[in-house]
């Protein structure tokens, strides 16, 4: 059995917003919803964010955005994803603005159990119609069944 979105991303941690004012404000609300959900220190997770997004952006292109940190305080890979209505500029390598967002976090000593996840979350969001899917759902329940949908997907 490999690595599963469903076990990454729980359905509390799926978000719609209409938009974001700016990255910054985007990550704050990402570091939050970090504490409420996994019990993340909202500061520690808001730096290690913009930490990593200044050693490049983590705007992958096609409106995807896979920002992440690692973080001391987890014992496990965890997932948000939050989809805006109005795409953000992200600086993304496209240079298309961005409003598919999924913020990963890992355990510090967390080598390979990162990348898969990294892997895996790029995988999923790369399927130009599951993308669509989500761009055309609002409703936090439905955009979690879309995500996760893809299980028989597994991680090489």
């Amino acid at each position: 059995m490999g690595m599963q979105l469903s076990t990454i991303v729980k359905p509390g941690a799926v978000r719609a917003y209409p938009q974001a004012s700016s990255k910054k404000r985007l990550f704050q609300d990402i570091a939050e919803m970090g504490a409420q959900l996994y019990g993340l220190d909202a500061s520690q997770t808001l730096d290690a964010l913009q930490e990593r997004e200044s050693l490049g952006p983590t705007g992958v292109g096609n409106g995807v955005a896979l920002p992440h940190a690692r973080l001391h305080t987890l014992d496990h890979v965890a997932g948000i994803f939050i989809k805006l209505d109005k795409p953000l500029d992200f600086d993304a390598v496209d240079r298309q603005p961005v409003d598919l967002i999924f913020a990963l976090f890992a355990p510090k000593g967390s080598g390979v159990e990162h990348l898969k996840a990294l892997a895996l979350v790029s995988r999923t969001l790369r399927d130009p119609d599951l993308r669509a899917k989500l761009r055309a759902n609002s409703d936090p329940a439905a955009l979690h069944a879309i995500l996760t949908s893809g299980q028989g997907v597994q991680a090489a």
